[in-house]
C-alpha cells in the first residue's frame, strides 16, 4: 500500500511538470509566430527605400541628396564629369566645391601626399555647369611654411590664398597644426591692413568652407593649443569685417556664405532694416540660391523653405553697409562650456555694420532647427552670441521671443555672431513589460530557487551525498537576479508623462546658458538596479564555474582530499570577485565620464549595462565586464562538462552486477541535472547574435525558455528527485488530506485488490521496470566513492 501510495505521488509529479513544460513550449512557439507575423505585416508597411535615388535619404519629408545629386528625389547631376587636364586627373567633383588630382606629392618632398592641383566645379548664374581652370600647388610648401610668408600677403596675396585652399582640399588629411596654420593665413588675408586682392579673399572664403569639413576632434586637439584663441578669432572678426565691404555681393561657398548689403544715400533719416535669409536645399551645402537679402522690411517673415533668417535694424543715419556670415558647421566656435555629442549641425550667423558700436542697432533672428525627428524631439533652446572677452558663448543682451509655429525666435540688442544652443531629448523606445513567457518563467524559477533552498539547508544533515553550500550559494544568487530582474528591469522613465514635444516643462522665457546638447532624464534608481544585475548575474555564473570544479574534484579525483579551507577559498572567489569586477568598471566609467557617466554604464531603454560604449562595442562595460567573464566561465565549465560525461557517467564499467547498472535514462537526468548548475544553455545566448531576424527569434524563445526557466530545474532535478523530498511531500499531502476530511470513506475490497494486482503485473514487466525507478533518489553515479568523498568532507 505505501510502495502504491509512492508511485501515485511519482506519476502525479511527473504530469504536472509535464504538464508546465508543455505549457511554456507552447507560449514560447505561439509568442515566435506571432513576432514574425507583426515583422512581416510591419516591413509590407514601409515606404519604399528606393524614393530617394542615387544615396539620397529621406529626412523630415523630403530626400536629402548627397553633394553630386539634387532634386526632389537626387536624380538631377550636380557635378562636373570626370576631366583631363595635361597631366592631371579629376574625379566627379560636386558644383561648388574643388576637386583634388589623383597625383600626389611625391614622398620626398615638403608637402608629401596632399593633391598636386585642384580644380573649381562652378555653375553660372544661367544655370549651367562648368569646369574652371586648374590651380596647381608647390610640393615644396605646406601651411606651416606658409604661415611663416604673412608678412608677404600684400604682395603674393593670390599665390599664398592658392596654395592654401590646395593644401586644404583634403580635409581628412587635416590635422590640428594643419587647421592653427591655415586659420592663421587666411585670417590675415582678410585682414584689410595686408591689402589683399579681392580674388585671394574669395578663394580664402573657399579655404574656410574647406577647414569646415574637418573631423571635430582636430578642431578639439587645435582648441587645446596655447594661441588658438587668437588665431581662431582673429579670422571670426576679419570675415565679420570682410562681409561689409562685398558691395551688394555675395560669395557663397558649401559651408560660409558672406553677403553684403550697401545702404543709399536716400532717407538716411530713417531706420534701414535688412533681412537675409537662408533656404533650405536639397542637400546640407550652401548654393549660390540659398540665401536672399530683402531691404526696407519691417519683420521677420519665414516661410516653409526658410532655415534661417535675420533682421538687422539700425538707426545709425550714417550707416553706409552691413554684411552678414552665415557658418554651416560651428567647428570654429569651440565652447568650453557647451559639449555635444550629436552631429547635429549648430548654425551660426553674423551680422555687423560698417560702424563701431551697437548703439541704435538690433536684430531679430529665427532659426528652423533640423534633425532627426525620429529619434530626437527639442528640450530647450538658448539664443546666444559669441563673447571675443569670454571666448565663449554668452546670453547676455539676448532674449526669446515666445511662438507657436514651432520655429525659435530670438531678439538681441547688438551685433555680433548668433547662434542657438539647443539641446534635445532622445526619444528612447522603451520595451515592452515582460510577456507571458518570461513572466511564468521567473515565477515558476523564483518558486523553484526558493524551495530548493530551503530544502538543502533544512535537510543537509539527512543527506550525506550533498554539494549544499555550494548549490545553495548558486540558488541564491539565482534567486535575487530572478526577482531583480522581475521587479527592477523596465526603466521608469518610460511612465514619465509627456507634454507637448518636452518631457518635462522648460520656462520657454528662460533664457539660460546650456551646458550640453543632449537631456538626459536621470534614474539614479535604475543604474542601481543595474550594477547589482551586473553583480549578482556575474555571481551566478562564477557559482556555476565553482561548482563545476568541486564536481571535478569528487569525480575526477576521487582519491585525492579537498584542498584546505576549499569552502572559505570558493567563497571569497565566488562573491568577491564579481564585486571587484562591478566596481572597477563603474570607476572606470565615471573617471572617464565624470557626471555624465550613467548612460555610459547602463542603457536607457531598461536596467541592464550599456550595449555601445563612445566607439562602439569595443568600449561597451557589457563586452568587457560581461561577455568576456562569462565565456571565460561557460568555456571552463563546457571542458568540465564533457569530461565529467565521458569519464563517468557515460563511462561502462565490466566490474558492476547487472543490477547495479544504470539505465540510460537515468544518465541522461544525470547529464541534465550536470549541464543546468553549469549553465550551459546560456550558450544560446551567442546564436542570438546571428544576422537572420526569423532566426534570431527562434534562439531568442528558446533562449528565454531554457533560462528564465533554470530555477525551476535546479529545483525538479536536485529536490524533487530526491527520496526525502518525495516521503515528506507523501506525508504532508496525507495530512492535509485526513486533516480536511475529504478521505472519509474507505474504497472497496474489491477495487484495492484490483489495483494491487495490476500494479504488481505492471511492476513484473522489465520493459518497464526501469520507468517505475526514473524518480526514487540517486546520485550521479552510485558506482564512484562520492559518498565516501563527501563522508570525509561534512562541510561541503
Amino acid at each position: 500500500m505505501a510502495s502504491c501510495r509512492a508511485c501515485d505521488l511519482r506519476v502525479l509529479v511527473v504530469i504536472a511538470c509535464g504538464l508546465v513544460t508543455i505549457i511554456i513550449l507552447a507560449l514560447g512557439i505561439w509568442m515566435t509566430v506571432i513576432t514574425v507575423q507583426k515583422g512581416s505585416l510591419a516591413s509590407s508597411s514601409t515606404i519604399p527605400i528606393d524614393f530617394c535615388r542615387n544615396g539620397g535619404t529621406w529626412e523630415n519629408g523630403r530626400c536629402v541628396c548627397p553633394d553630386l545629386w539634387k532634386g526632389r528625389r537626387c536624380t538631377i547631376a550636380n557635378f562636373c564629369e570626370n576631366s583631363t587636364y595635361e597631366s592631371f586627373t579629376f574625379d566627379r567633383i560636386p558644383v561648388g566645391k574643388y576637386g583634388s588630382s589623383h597625383q600626389r606629392c611625391d614622398k620626398d618632398t615638403l608637402n608629401a601626399g596632399n593633391p598636386m592641383a585642384t580644380r573649381l566645379c562652378n555653375i553660372t548664374k544661367y544655370g549651367v555647369i562648368v569646369l574652371q581652370n586648374v590651380t596647381i600647388g608647390n610640393c615644396n610648401e605646406n601651411l606651416e611654411t606658409l604661415a611663416k610668408q604673412i608678412d608677404n600677403i600684400s604682395s603674393q596675396s593670390l599665390n599664398i590664398s592658392n596654395e592654401a585652399q590646395i593644401l586644404t582640399s583634403d580635409a581628412k588629411r587635416l590635422t590640428p597644426d594643419n587647421v592653427t596654420s591655415a586659420t592663421r593665413v587666411v585670417g590675415q588675408i582678410f585682414n584689410t591692413s595686408r591689402n589683399a586682392s579681392s580674388e585671394a579673399k574669395a578663394v580664402a572664403v573657399a579655404t574656410v568652407s574647406q577647414l569646415l569639413e574637418a573631423k571635430e576632434d582636430v578642431f578639439q586637439s587645435a582648441a587645446a593649443a596655447t594661441d588658438y584663441d587668437d588665431t581662431f578669432a582673429t579670422l571670426i572678426e576679419q570675415m565679420e569685417i570682410y562681409s561689409t565691404s562685398l558691395g551688394n555681393e555675395s560669395v557663397v561657398e558649401p559651408n560660409v556664405a558672406v553677403q553684403s548689403v550697401a545702404f543709399s544715400s536716400e532717407g538716411t533719416e530713417q531706420s534701414k532694416n535688412v533681412r537675409f535669409s537662408v533656404k533650405k536645399g536639397t542637400s546640407d551645402s550652401l548654393t549660390s540660391g540659398s540665401t536672399v537679402v530683402e531691404t526696407n522690411v519691417d519683420a521677420l517673415n519665414p516661410d516653409i523653405e526658410t532655415e534661417l533668417q535675420i533682421l538687422l535694424q539700425t538707426s545709425k543715419s550714417d550707416t553706409k553697409s552691413c554684411g552678414f556670415v552665415v557658418y554651416q558647421k560651428n567647428k570654429l566656435f569651440q565652447s568650453k562650456t557647451f559639449k555635444t555629442k550629436s552631429d547635429f549641425s549648430q548654425k551660426i550667423i553674423s551680422s555687423k555694420t560698417d560702424k563701431n558700436g551697437d548703439q541704435g542697432t538690433s536684430v531679430n533672428i529665427v532659426f528652423n532647427p533640423r534633425y532627426d525627428s525620429k529619434e530626437f524631439q527639442l528640450y530647450s533652446y538658448a539664443c546666444v552670441y559669441w563673447s571675443f572677452s569670454k571666448k565663449d558663448w554668452d546670453t547676455n543682451g539676448c532674449h526669446k521671443i515666445r511662438a507657436t509655429d514651432g520655429l525659435l525666435y530670438c531678439h538681441c540688442n547688438h551685433t555680433t555672431n548668433f547662434a542657438v544652443l539647443m539641446s534635445f531629448e532622445k526619444k528612447y523606445k522603451y520595451p515592452e513589460s515582460l510577456n507571458i513567457l518570461s513572466s511564468v518563467g521567473c515565477a515558476l524559477s523564483i518558486t523553484g530557487l526558493a524551495l530548493t533552498i530551503v530544502f538543502q539547508i533544512v535537510t543537509r544533515n539527512i543527506r550525506k551525498t550533498s554539494v549544499t553550500w555550494v548549490l545553495v550559494s548558486l540558488c541564491i544568487s539565482m534567486l535575487i537576479f530572478n526577482l531583480l530582474f522581475v521587479f527592477g528591469i523596465e526603466n521608469s522613465n518610460k511612465n514619465l508623462k509627456k507634454d507637448g514635444n518636452n518631457t518635462i516643462q522648460v520656462d520657454p522665457d528662460a533664457n539660460e546658458m546650456l551646458t550640453q546638447d543632449i537631456y538626459d532624464v536621470r534614474n539614479p534608481t535604475c543604474t542601481v538596479v543595474a550594477a547589482l544585475l551586473h553583480y549578482f548575474l556575474l555571481v551566478t555564473f562564477t557559482w556555476t564555474g565553482l561548482s563545476a570544479a568541486q564536481l571535478y574534484f569528487l569525480l575526477i579525483r576521487t582519491m585525492k582530499p579537498l584542498p584546505q579551507y576549499f569552502i572559505l577559498f570558493i567563497s571569497l572567489i565566488g562573491w568577491g570577485v564579481p564585486a571587484v569586477v562591478v566596481a572597477m568598471t563603474l570607476g572606470i566609467i565615471f573617471s572617464q565620464n565624470g557626471s555624465q557617466w550613467e548612460l555610459n554604464y547602463r542603457q536607457e531603454e531598461i536596467c541592464w549595462l550599456a550595449v555601445s560604449g563612445n566607439n562602439g562595442l569595443i568600449t561597451s562595460p557589457l563586452l568587457w565586464s560581461f561577455i568576456i567573464p562569462i565565456t571565460i566561465i561557460l568555456i571552463n565549465n563546457i571542458v568540465i562538462f564533457i569530461i565529467i560525461i565521458v569519464k563517468v557517467i557515460w563511462k561502462t564499467n565490466l566490474n558492476l552486477t547487472s543490477t547495479k547498472k544504470v539505465s540510460s535514462l537515468k544518465k541522461v537526468l544525470s547529464t541534465l541535472s550536470i549541464s543546468v548548475v553549469f549553465g550551459i544553455t546560456w550558450i544560446l545566448a551567442y546564436f542570438m547574435l546571428i544576422g537572420n531576424e526569423d532566426v534570431r527569434i527562434v534562439f531568442n524563445y528558446m533562449f528565454c525558455l531554457l533560462n528564465t526557466t533554470q530555477g525551476l530545474q535546479i529545483f525538479i532535478l536536485y529536490t524533487v528527485r530526491t527520496k526525502i523530498f518525495q516521503n515528506k511531500a507523501s506525508e504532508v499531502l496525507k495530512s492535509l488530506s485526513l486533516s480536511t476530511g475529504r478521505v472519509k470513506l474507505k474504497p472497496s475490497v474489491t477495487t484495492m485488490r484490483l489495483r494491487v494486482r495490476m500494479y504488481n503485473m505492471l511492476r513484473s514487466l522489465p520493459t518497464l521496470s526501469e520507468r517505475f525507478r526514473l524518480l526514487e533518489p540517486s546520485v550521479i553515479m552510485e558506482e564512484t566513492t562520492l559518498s565516501e568523498s563527501d563522508q570525509a568532507n561534512p562541510s561541503i
